[in-house]
């Protein structure tokens, strides 16, 4: 009758002897896969430094670009002002204030209306006189503003999407930072298992390792990840 412990699975037999080999070639595999997601986590550190700083000076340009446009809006609103008051001399009955005024219209108007603002007063007078019920001020044409205020607009949205960027790779810089520290267990439990000296222990601590390994590897396989070069 032959003996039933002759007759167990020969894999295990090997796995017990050649047990050192395979914690070595796990402990490569795990460090490689480690330094792997270490390398893409600074990658997106890096764009996302670069899509903070871009943005930043994005809103910068756009905060001035607003400034720039309200100080002409400002200037364009007393400039209005002074051609309304001048267009009340121009209507007044006497010949030579009225002549006097109109000389000060044309040239104000000529030297400080620009070719956007001289449209929206166009724009204005053209709509006030279709409906008298109504008044239309010039400053309100949603060609002057854009004018004024386009760039801002225009800035503004790049430097809130660029901002955006580095908020997305700061998210998988921070997810491949999570694989890496989830896989410096899975290479604590390895270097254990390779100094014990009971086999079942061993068994125990490279399953585990594996195991948390599969997991940390499941978790960096889900994320973009950018070119090495």
């Amino acid at each position: 009758m032959s003996d039933l412990s002759t007759e167990r699975p020969s894999s295990l037999t090997f796995l017990r002897k050649n047990m050192e080999i395979v914690i070595a070639i796990l402990l490569g595999l795990v460090s490689i896969a480690t330094a792997y997601c270490s390398f893409q986590s600074s990658l997106y550190g890096g764009n996302q430094t670069q899509s903070y700083t871009v943005g930043t000076n994005l809103s910068t340009e756009a905060e001035s670009l607003y400034l720039e446009g309200n100080q002409q809006y400002v200037q364009d609103a007393q400039l209005f002002d002074r051609l309304t008051d001048l267009r009340l001399d121009i209507a007044n009955p006497d010949p030579a204030i009225s002549a006097a005024a109109q000389i000060k219209y044309d040239t104000i108007y000529f030297q400080s209306v620009s070719p956007d603002f001289d449209k929206a007063i166009q724009w204005a007078d053209d709509q006030n006189a279709a409906d008298p019920t109504l008044y239309y001020s010039p400053l309100d044409n949603v060609d002057y503003q854009a004018a004024l205020f386009g760039g801002y607009a225009d800035a503004k949205d790049k430097a809130t999407a660029t901002i955006a960027e580095g908020d997305k790779a700061n998210g998988y810089g921070d997810k491949f930072t999570l694989s890496t520290v989830i896989m410096a267990i899975s290479l604590f439990l390895l270097g254990i298992g390779a100094v014990v000296s009971v086999f079942r222990i061993k068994l125990i601590m490279a399953g585990i390792a594996v195991v948390i390994f599969i997991l940390a590897g499941a978790l960096a396989a889900s994320l973009p990840s950018l070119p090495l070069f």
